[in-house]
């Protein structure tokens, strides 16, 4: 058995609130920091995938928990990111760092509350 099914998430939701802070500081840089730095734009695809990766888990973990559509469509993103990179639309990239990011913080703030 790998552990109680409560603890995997309690340490994945705070490694994902973690990243999500960590790209909210670096989405408050500002569009033109993101457009003229390569190394934030190679950062924001590493959180993609870092909180894909998280999502992934929490939904297969706690699929009611984790139903709305953000949690997948984040796992999906990160699947983007991983593995065709050459794809990656910058504008994206910025509006899901900078914006769905937001978005899936507030929901997990939802959710934490009512556990």
């Amino acid at each position: 058995m790998k552990g109680d099914p409560r603890e995997q998430i309690a340490r994945w939701t705070t490694e994902l609130r973690t990243t999500l802070d960590t790209a909210a500081q670096l989405a408050d840089r500002g569009r033109a920091a993101y457009d003229n730095d390569p190394a934030l734009q190679l950062a924001f695809e590493a959180l993609s995938n870092r909180v894909g990766d998280l999502a992934k888990r929490l939904v297969a973990l706690d699929p009611e928990r984790f139903s709305e559509p953000i949690w997948s469509a984040a796992a999906r993103n990160r699947d983007v990111v991983a593995h065709h990179y050459h794809r990656i639309d910058p504008e994206l990239l910025w509006q899901t760092v900078a914006h769905d990011f937001v978005t899936l913080e507030e929901l997990l703030d939802q959710i934490s509350g009512s556990a």
